[in-house]
C-alpha cells in the first residue's frame, strides 16, 4: 500500500505541473517548439516564469504534509480514498495557478493542435518518472512536491523526449506534401522570401495572378514548413493553376528546407535586411539564407529582385540564372518599372512600364514601398504572360493587407494599423505615410525586436525619425521603448507629449482620452506575448 501511495504522490505533482505549465507551454509554441527562443522567452519574462511553479510547489507541499499526516492513522481503503483525494485536489491547484498566472488577453492564444496534446502526453510520462523517482530516493517522499520549482526546465526536457516522435510525424506530413506537389508537374510554383514584405508581396502576387489563372497562396503569415505542408495537403486542388508560398527564415538552412518541399520553379526577393539578427547574428548570414531560394531555382526557372540600389542590386548582379530585376524609377537595366509615382493620404498612382509598352495603374495601398511590392509581383505577372492590361486591372483590386498600413477611417480619430512584426525599414515608411496625413498626428507603438545587439539603436533612430513626422508619442512598454524616447529627446520633441503606458490595452484608453477628430493614429507593431512587457 505504501508504494501505491507513493506513486500516486509522484502521479498527483506531475499532473498538477503538466497543468500549471500552461503559459510555458503557450511561450513554446510562440516561438514555434524552438529551444534557443524559448530559452530567450523564459530569460525576458524570469518572473512570470518562475511563479507558477514557485506557487504551485508551495501548494503541494502543504498539501502532501497534510495528506501524510491523514494517512498514518487511515485504513487501507480510506488510503486510497486520500490519495484520489490528493490527485484531485493536486490537479485543481495547477489549474487555479494555470489560471491565475496564464497570458491575460492573449493577443494570439495557445492552440491545443495535435502537436501540444503529444507533448503535454510526453510532459505527464516524463513529469511522473521523475517525480516517482524522486519520491522513492529523497529521505521523504512528499519532498517531490517540490518538482514544481524547476518547471520551466522541466517542460523544455519534456519537449526534447517528444522531439523524436514530432520529427517522424512532421516528415510523414512533409513527404505527402511533396508527393502531392510532384503529382502535379503542370503546377507553377512560386517561392517568395525576404526580410519583410513577403506577406504584402504575395497577396498583391495572388490579386495580379487571378487575373488569368487560379491560384492558391499560403493564407495570413503561413510560411514554415509544417504550415505550408498543411495547405498543400488541405488545400490543393486539380483546377489551381500557380501555387505561391511564403518561405520565412529565422535560422541558415530554414529557406532550403522550404524549397526542398516546394522545388519552386521561380523565386521571389523582396528585400533583405536586419530582421530576426537576434537568431541570424549577422547581416552576412541572412544573405545567405535568403539567397537559398535563388539557389534552388531550376533551368527554366527565373529569379526576380527588386532594385534597391543595396543588397537585392549586388544578389541580382551575382546571380548567373535567368533573372527579372523592376525598380520605382527608370534604369538602364529594368525589365518593369513605375514612372510619375504620386503618393497620398488615399492611395498611390504610377505609370507602369516594360521595354514594349506602358499603362497608368492606381492603388488604394498606402507608401511608396507598396509601389516597390506591385512592381516585383507585375514583374513575376508579365514574366508569366500576363498583359499590363490585365495587371493594371489587377493592381485596381489591391486590398490592403490586414494590419500592414490598413487604413481605417472614422468620424472621430482616423486609425492606420500597421500592427503587424516591424522592422525598421518598414517602420520608416510608415511614419512617412504618416507625415502625408493633414492634422495631428499620433503614434502608438512598442518598438522594434529581435533585431540583435543593434536593437535599441534602430529603435533610438525610429524614435529621431518620429519626431519629425508625429505629435504624440504614446510608446507600450516603459523599458523597451526607453531608446525611442531618448531619439524622440534628442530630436527636440516636447517631453510633454511623449506618454509611456504599460500595455497596448493602456494605450488605446490613453488614445481615447487624448484623441479628437481630425487626429490620425498609426499603430505601429504589436509585440507577441512573448516579448510584450504588460
Amino acid at each position: 500500500m505504501t508504494t501505491f501511495v507513493t506513486w500516486m504522490m509522484a502521479l498527483s505533482v506531475a499532473v498538477a505541473s503538466t497543468v500549471a505549465g500552461r503559459s510555458l507551454m503557450h511561450y513554446f509554441q510562440l516561438e514555434s517548439y524552438q529551444f534557443p527562443g524559448y530559452f530567450r522567452t523564459l530569460k525576458r519574462n524570469l518572473p512570470k516564469v518562475l511563479l507558477p511553479g514557485l506557487v504551485l510547489a508551495v501548494y503541494l507541499l502543504a498539501l502532501t504534509l497534510v495528506h501524510r499526516s491523514l494517512d498514518r492513522e487511515a485504513v487501507p481503503a480510506l488510503r486510497v480514498v486520500l490519495a484520489i483525494l490528493l490527485l484531485a485536489l493536486s490537479f485543481a491547484g495547477g489549474w487555479w495557478c494555470a489560471t491565475v498566472f496564464s497570458v491575460r488577453k492573449a493577443k494570439k492564444p495557445l492552440v491545443i493542435t495535435a502537436r501540444v496534446k503529444r507533448t503535454l502526453v510526453t510532459m505527464v510520462i516524463v513529469y511522473t518518472a521523475l517525480c516517482a523517482l524522486m519520491a522513492f530516493l529523497l529521505p521523504r517522499p512528499y519532498l517531490c512536491s517540490l518538482f514544481p520549482v524547476l518547471l520551466p526546465l522541466w517542460l523544455a526536457l519534456a519537449g526534447l523526449c517528444a522531439w523524436p516522435l514530432e520529427k517522424l510525424v512532421s516528415e510523414l506530413y512533409f513527404r505527402d506534401a511533396q508527393r502531392k506537389l510532384a503529382s502535379r508537374p503542370d503546377l507553377i510554383k512560386i517561392g517568395i522570401t525576404g526580410s519583410y514584405g513577403k506577406t504584402s508581396v504575395k497577396f498583391i502576387l495572388d490579386t495580379l495572378l487571378k487575373e488569368k489563372f487560379q491560384t492558391l497562396v499560403t493564407p495570413a503569415s503561413f510560411n514554415t514548413p509544417m504550415g505550408v505542408t498543411r495547405i498543400i495537403r488541405e488545400k490543393l486542388m486539380p483546377a489551381h493553376q500557380v501555387f505561391v508560398a511564403e518561405m520565412g527564415a529565422r535560422h541558415v538552412g530554414d529557406i532550403k528546407e522550404m524549397c526542398r518541399l516546394v522545388h519552386p520553379h521561380h523565386g521571389v526577393l523582396t528585400s533583405v535586411g536586419p530582421q530576426h539578427l537576434d537568431t541570424f547574428h549577422t547581416l552576412e548570414r541572412i544573405k545567405s539564407t535568403k539567397y537559398e531560394l535563388m539557389d534552388a531555382i531550376p533551368d527554366g526557372g527565373c529569379c526576380f529582385f527588386p532594385d534597391d540600389e543595396g543588397i537585392c542590386r549586388e544578389l541580382f548582379d551575382k546571380t548567373v540564372k535567368n533573372k527579372r530585376i523592376c525598380s520605382i524609377r527608370p534604369t538602364d537595366d529594368a525589365d518593369v518599372w513605375a514612372s510619375d509615382v504620386t503618393v497620398s493620404a488615399r492611395g498611390s498612382s504610377f505609370m507602369l512600364h516594360t521595354v514594349r509598352e506602358s499603362v497608368a495603374c492606381h492603388t488604394r495601398l498606402l507608401g511608396a514601398h507598396n509601389i516597390q511590392n506591385i512592381v516585383l509581383a507585375a514583374t513575376v505577372c508579365v514574366h508569366l504572360g500576363m498583359t499590363l492590361k490585365q495587371i493594371a486591372r489587377g493592381i485596381e483590386k489591391i486590398q490592403p493587407v490586414e494590419h500592414r498600413l490598413q487604413l481605417i477611417p472614422s468620424a472621430g480619430v482616423t486609425i492606420i494599423d500597421d500592427a503587424f512584426n516591424s522592422n525598421p525599414k518598414g517602420a520608416n515608411a510608415a511614419l512617412d505615410v504618416l507625415a502625408g496625413f493633414p492634422g495631428r498626428r499620433i503614434v502608438i507603438t512598442p518598438g522594434m525586436v529581435e533585431l540583435g545587439a543593434g536593437e535599441d539603436k534602430f529603435n533610438h533612430d525610429f524614435g529621431v525619425k518620429m519626431a519629425s513626422c508625429a505629435d504624440v508619442a504614446i510608446l507600450v512598454g516603459p523599458r523597451h521603448t526607453r531608446p525611442i524616447a531618448e531619439g524622440l529627446k534628442e530630436a527636440g520633441f516636447p517631453e510633454e507629449n511623449i506618454h509611456p503606458v504599460a500595455s497596448l490595452e493602456e494605450a488605446a484608453s490613453l488614445l481615447r482620452q487624448v484623441g479628437r477628430a481630425g487626429d490620425v493614429a498609426l499603430f505601429e507593431n504589436d509585440l507577441p506575448d512573448n516579448y510584450s512587457e504588460g
